[in-house]
């Protein structure tokens, strides 16, 4: 049988020998399919067949190895493909089964494969491209090299050649004149010819550093491509590294820009300098100077000649053209940025003694105008406001406060006064004094925020010059500061204060514009001085003193500085005392010598004759001899007690004590946070048996808790009975059902969920007090049967004037604008809040000894402003001048400020002319400093 038969009468062999042709043997055989498998492992049978032990291959007779003549080699096995049998279709059928789960992740495996394996014939590709121009350009550039070395090699030995000619020529014929200027030409000529070799380098050096830098560009973006091709990970690129670089650099380094702009330049200039060098005749000097022109000015290269000169001079006039743009955009950018700088207040502010005010604030005007007023007898002085808002806010926000600083100059600045750099920024550790305004909204943030501004004041390195004024919103918070802050903090309790002060004014109708007048320095104001030549002088002595002022207390040098109100008569001040008064400016007074004051002036005291007397002792008392015995020295008792009348030469006191208090009842409208503080100071004041009423929105069953919580003890109360109506007080219908009539004192509080906003707050007050004055006018002709025949024709102004005169209202106003209003129509005293405390803290930071005055008036227990009736120091028409009144009163361990007259708007404060006389009435009131009852 023959192998072709054999083949096909055969199928169930999967595997054949044979013995191929040369053509055959040197094909490529064809790949096995994979897995590879060496053997079957059941044989192929055609459907016919009936074989039932097929042989192997090994014993098969036709596949034994033999050697013909014809096919003397040895016998290669080739494996043919086959189509598979029904067994492998079976287990490969099951193998895919197994591996389902994992068919997925080989696909996904093949996808990355394949295109990370075409990611990877780009990058081969590139490479070698890249290699390939790499060795053109290498050739290239040998072949250029070795052109021009041999070039100088041929040049070196023409110019040697024409050397030794032309010594040769100087020698013979050194006599003519012609040929000597020939020789000398030739000179020259070889002199340009050893230049050509320099020239020829110059030039290269120029083409091969100007190529540079866009190789290594086109490097780096191809590296970073390659990178991002070839990378799985996300790695940064080799182009954004540099860039990040290059960044970093030029924001680090301030002056990084300047300095990459003189290397352009100064990199232009030797380039185009050295291109000159290799296309013109001129030396390198020159060269250099003429590319400088080319740079500075772009239209210097239009005279040049020649081809190559003028490639290169219009390459350096295009790059001197790029240099200018970079220097204009330098040079604008560095001007808008210190514009921009100047414009929101970052540059530092370089002054000395200056005030510094921390923060914004509604109170920020009033202050502003006050420290203007008090630097104005110095000619102005150097106000610096920093807050975190925007700069051209602040000033726009100070111009339309419209007032008028008197030569004061106010500096804004942006910044934070938590942040060390900003506080440094304002020189901080050189002013002389520092206000903290409390922010508006809540209190204790408020005040929290004040406390870490105190921290960032006493951490300045520098240290402090000058004392810091801190407004806070709760006194409980005042410890705190205090001790954070030690004897540099002065502060201002600003709701404490303007409780107290209405207070005060509910019960005083007309203390406002005293307190207004004295916290301000448009009038008079407090001012501590030493004078020396009054050491050694009592203090009723020195009362009388001063024609320009008033003195009110000491500072005790001996107590630590410590400053004494109303002090004894008999006090007599030592060395390093002070005295503190009441004056217009603190140049304004000065002592001067006694005033005589006559006795006659005064009420005579007669000295009554000795007459018998029959006296009556109703009663026994152990020691009736002593009682006896006493009428012995009755006569000389007499004796001493006319002779101690006749020496008080200031006069009698037609009335030497002052009415029990009698019970009130007062009327709260509106809720502040400090109501329990208002509360206890009011019962301190009121007689047993007085009302509180509590008239606003806070449910009644809430009130108590945060009474409670504010630290209000209601079983602690011992003079006033809270009475709480809960209703909306601009409500007139909510208003009616209080009997308004009754009561001696309503105080109109700016309401706590308004004090935000100073002019919806005064609307509401504004609103509440024109609706009582309404029901009062309305109420009270019916009750009292007064008469309105005095106003004119009953108009409403007129009936409020009169509900007025029957009880006092005192209103709380946080805007000084609606101050004109109540003015005008004279229906409620007012208390300026913002104002008033804008004043307070203006007198502390001119002077920090002022805040202990402040504090003792404001105080509990010590001394404060009154306003007493005339009776209490003189009769009705007594001719007294205001000397004789002080003295008068220093009976009553008072002092006198001043006066107001019966048919005067305004109390005047520190009266000029003390020692003229002036006839007084009864319906006269005096301001006095006394010891609070």
């Amino acid at each position: 049988m023959s192998l072709d038969s054999q083949d096909s009468t055969s199928p169930s062999f999967n595997r054949d020998w044979f013995f191929p042709s040369p053509s055959f043997i040197h094909q490529s055989p064809p790949k096995p399919p994979k897995p590879h498998r060496r053997f079957s492992t059941a044989s192929k049978h055609s459907p016919g067949s009936n074989i039932s032990n097929p042989p192997s291959f090994r014993s098969s007779p036709s596949l034994s190895p033999t050697t013909t003549s014809k096919y003397g080699r040895l016998r290669r096995r080739v494996e043919l493909p086959r189509p598979p049998d029904k067994y492998s279709i079976q287990h490969q059928n099951d193998s895919v089964l197994d591996r389902k789960p994992v068919v997925s992740s080989e696909k996904k495996q093949s996808t990355v494969k394949v295109s990370s394996g075409s990611l990877g014939h780009r990058v081969r590709v590139r490479w070698n491209l890249a290699i390939t121009v790499a060795i053109v350009i290498t050739a290239l550039t040998s072949l250029v090299h070795k052109n021009f070395t041999l070039h100088n090699q041929v040049i070196v030995l023409q110019d040697q050649i024409l050397k030794l000619n032309v010594r040769l020529r100087a020698c013979n014929l050194l006599s003519n004149v012609d040929t000597f200027d020939s020789v000398m030409q030739e000179l020259d000529d070889i002199g340009y010819g050893s230049d050509n070799g320099l020239k020829n380098l110059a030039l290269i050096v120029s083409v091969t550093l100007l190529s540079i830098p866009v190789l290594a560009f086109k490097y780096i973006d191809f590296v970073s491509k390659s990178r991002s091709s070839d990378s799985v990970s996300e790695e940064a690129l080799l182009n954004k590294q540099l860039a990040y670089r290059v960044d970093i650099f030029l924001s680090v380094h301030p002056y990084a820009k300047p300095l990459a702009l003189l290397v352009a330049t100064l990199l232009v200039i030797c380039l185009g300098g050295l291109a000159l060098f290799g296309v013109t005749d001129d030396n390198l000097a020159d060269c250099l100077w003429l590319s400088w022109t080319f740079v500075a000015d772009s239209g210097n290269h239009a005279n040049t000649e020649g081809i190559g000169p003028r490639l290169v001079s219009v390459s350096i006039s295009f790059g001197g053209m790029l240099i200018f743009a970079m220097m204009l955009g330098l040079v604008s950018d560095a001007i808008s940025e210190k514009f921009d700088s100047l414009r929101k207040g970052r540059s530092e502010v370089v002054e000395q003694n200056h005030t510094l005010i921390l923060g914004w604030s509604d109170k920020l005007g009033s202050l502003l105008n006050q420290l203007g007023i008090a630097n104005e007898s110095l000619g102005g002085g150097i106000v610096v406001v920093m807050a975190e808002r925007d700069k051209e806010e602040m000033e726009m926000d100070i111009a339309k406060m419209e007032f008028d600083f008197k030569g004061t100059s106010v500096i804004c600045r942006s910044g934070s006064p938590l942040i060390l750099a900003d506080l440094k920024k304002v020189s901080v550790s050189k002013a002389r004094a520092i206000v903290v305004l409390a922010e508006d909204g809540n209190a204790d943030q408020s005040d929290a925020r004040a406390l870490r501004t105190v921290l960032s004041l006493t951490g300045v390195k520098e240290g402090l010059k000058g004392h810091i004024v801190v407004e806070l919103s709760d006194l409980d918070n005042e410890v705190l500061v205090k001790l954070v802050g030690g004897d540099l903090v002065k502060t201002v309790v600003a709701h404490d204060v303007i409780g107290r002060l209405m207070i005060q004014c509910a019960r005083q109708p007309g203390l406002a514009q005293i307190w207004e007048d004295i916290l301000g320095f448009e009038n008079c104001e407090f001012y501590i001085k030493r004078w020396p030549q009054l050491h050694g002088m009592q203090f009723e002595d020195i009362l009388i003193s001063f024609p320009d002022a008033i003195p009110c207390g000491i500072k005790v040098a001996s107590c630590d500085g410590k400053i004494i109100l109303n002090p004894e008569d008999s006090y007599v001040l030592q060395e390093d005392d002070e005295i503190l008064v009441i004056a217009e400016d603190d140049d304004s007074y000065a002592p001067a010598a006694l005033p005589t004051v006559k006795e006659a002036s005064f009420m005579h005291i007669a000295r009554p004759a000795r007459m018998p007397q029959k006296i009556l002792l109703c009663g026994w008392r152990r020691d009736i001899d002593d009682m006896i015995v006493v009428s012995s020295f009755v006569k000389p008792l007499i004796f001493l007690f006319f002779a101690w009348m006749l020496q008080v030469w200031r006069g009698s006191l037609p009335k030497d004590f002052i009415g029990p208090k009698s019970a009130e009842k007062i009327l709260f409208c509106g809720w502040r946070r400090d109501m329990e503080d208002m509360i206890m100071v009011l019962d301190a004041f009121l007689a047993p048996g007085s009302e509180l009423w509590m008239f606003n929105d806070v449910p009644e069953n809430e009130r108590e808790k945060k009474l409670i919580d504010g630290g209000l003890d209601l079983s602690r109360l011992e003079n006033i009975q809270l009475v709480n109506r809960e209703g909306n007080a601009v409500i007139r219908r909510h208003l009616e059902s209080l009997p308004l009539q009754s009561f001696d004192s309503i105080l109109i509080l700016a309401d706590e969920s308004v004090e935000d906003s100073a002019i919806q707050a005064d609307s509401r007050s504004l609103a509440t007090l024109l609706l009582i004055r309404d029901i009062q006018s309305k109420r009270l002709p019916m009750v009292n049967q007064v008469r309105r025949g005095t106003f004119s024709q009953g108009s409403w102004i007129g009936e409020m004037q009169q509900a007025s005169d029957k009880s006092v209202i005192i209103s709380e106003i946080l805007d000084p604008r609606t101050k004109n209003l109540l003015s005008m129509s004279k229906i409620s005293d007012y208390v300026l809040s913002n104002e008033l405390v804008s004043m307070a803290l203006a007198m502390v930071a001119e002077d920090q000894q002022i805040n202990d005055v402040l504090e003792e008036l404001f105080a509990d227990e010590g001394n404060e402003l009154q306003i007493r009736q005339a009776d209490l120091y003189l009769s009705e028409g007594e001719e007294l001048s205001f000397y004789e009144v002080l003295l008068r009163a220093r009976q009553r361990r008072e002092i006198v400020i001043g006066y107001r007259a019966a048919n005067a708007e305004k109390a005047v404060i520190n009266p000029p002319a003390k020692s003229e006389r002036r006839r007084w009435s009864l319906k006269d009131v005096f301001v006095v400093i006394a010891e609070k009852e």
